[in-house]
């Protein structure tokens, strides 16, 4: 999977400068401190291609395949000298990776279209295991058939939305199909950047210094140019943040095409886009955090063994720091919200108590907005009313209606439940009731 880059310094306008990059690290907690549900909008490579070609941008011509007959008919369809065979699952490194069936890669060459039935066959309800996926694997329910092009030229070009200066950037490199951090390592001079009037867009000017950076020329300059503008206008369409390109590449017979792409969108502009919205595929999504995000509940999954439930984000990556300090690891952060109901509070211990790595569960609440008693009725329903849920529960109140929300747990007689004062306590106390449970 291509990864973001993000420019440090900032170019004075006009002006080429090397690109100096960092790693933009993926941690979870971070992730979470965004207080709305809405997830990041992955696309699988053929919606990229279909987005691309919709906005004037070369792409190979493809088809997807849901079934062997319909790649069998894509693959005569295409007419091509040569066809390429893609799982599209959204994890990276298809390639090298493995099926469940044991065909051995996710991407596949022929030039017999007759072959192409029994390649399928191998992918379609297999799981592709990759590594970038779990040790499981992903179910691969899609193919793409697409007719495969030579590269003579390979190069890179991106366009991204930039805090330091303001604006979108164009950020390009002549060494293409490796990953951008490779070349900004060993050959930083070959990354140049040029940033964008977001009011009037790139030039025609910008368009065609960025392409002769990359080194085209003749036609193949101009259509690269007029290939980086019709991206531009993609990345403004659709509200993306980045649309990166790698490679960005030119064929033997000199035909500018775009191999492969990264379009991230700005989640804040998810609801003028309801037609990306219907292009997600939430089944290589963890279905705890769709059912949590369904829920209007702030929910992401991670690998330990204690289950946390809190109000409001800080709090709740304090709590998880807290159970890390003593030696464990939290199952999750799930920020219930300052207005939560008794029903999100069911509905988030269903969704804690469905992951089996929880041994214990952590209920850290400080009533502000959400009353402690809100929270105390939602548990007792959840235990009372919902499947049966047999794991330890430590809880610790502070706050409004504090006393009246430690009654209702003393009232509802639950053996389950131990009450703690303090957060240290209450940490400790999970900890050791999970190792019990183990």
């Amino acid at each position: 999977m291509l990864r973001q880059v993000l420019r440090r310094s900032i170019p004075r306008a006009g002006a080429w400068q090397p690109l100096l990059t960092r790693h933009q690290i993926p941690a979870l907690p971070i992730k979470a401190l965004v207080a709305s549900q809405i997830r990041h909008l992955n696309l699988h490579e053929y919606q990229a291609k279909q987005l691309m070609a919709k906005h004037h941008v070369n792409v190979q011509r493809f088809a997807i395949a849901e079934t062997i007959e319909q790649a069998q008919n894509a693959a005569h369809g295409l007419k091509a000298d040569e066809i390429v065979i893609k799982a599209q699952i959204h994890a990276g490194g298809r390639g090298k990776g493995e099926f469940s069936s044991g065909l051995k890669s996710g991407v596949h060459l022929t030039r017999d279209p007759a072959k192409v039935p029994e390649l399928v066959k191998q992918m379609l309800g297999y799981k592709l295991k990759t590594k970038q996926t779990s040790e499981d694997g992903v179910l691969v329910s899609k193919v793409m058939i697409a007719e495969a092009l030579d590269i003579a030229k390979e190069t890179y070009f991106a366009i991204l939305m930039d805090r330091d200066s303001g604006g979108p950037v164009m950020v390009g490199s002549p060494d293409g199909g490796v990953d951008i951090e490779q070349v900004a390592a060993t050959n930083p001079s070959h990354i140049y950047t040029i940033p964008v009037d977001i009011e009037t867009g790139p030039t025609v000017k910008q368009a065609l210094d960025m392409a002769m950076k990359l080194g085209f020329k003749g036609k193949a300059l101009t259509e690269a140019s007029e290939q980086m503008q019709n991206l531009y206008q993609l990345f403004l369409d659709v509200d993306a943040t980045q649309v990166e390109i790698n490679p960005f590449g030119l064929t033997p017979d000199n035909k500018v095409v775009c191999f492969d792409a990264k379009i991230v969108f700005d989640d804040n502009a998810a609801f003028k886009h309801p037609e990306l919205q219907q292009m997600r595929d939430t089944t290589e999504e963890n279905p705890r955090e769709v059912e949590a995000e369904d829920c209007g509940l702030n929910y992401v999954g991670m690998d330990g063994n204690i289950g946390c439930l809190v109000n409001g984000a800080g709090l709740a990556l304090a709590t998880m720091d807290i159970i890390k300090l003593h030696g464990a690891k939290p199952a999750n952060f799930l920020d219930v919200g300052g207005g939560v109901t008794t029903k999100q509070v069911s509905q988030a211990f269903k969704i804690l108590t469905d992951d089996k790595n929880v041994k214990t569960i952590l209920v850290n609440i400080f009533g502000g907005i959400a009353s402690c008693l809100t929270i105390a009725e939602g548990m007792v329903a959840a235990l009372n009313d919902g499947p049966t849920i047999k794991v330890p529960i430590v809880v610790r109140l502070q706050g409004n209606h504090v006393e009246e929300g430690k009654e209702c747990l003393r009232r509802s007689g639950l053996k389950n439940i131990t009450v703690k004062d303090d957060l240290d306590e209450a940490a400790k106390a999970s900890i050791q009731l999970a190792a019990g449970a183990a």
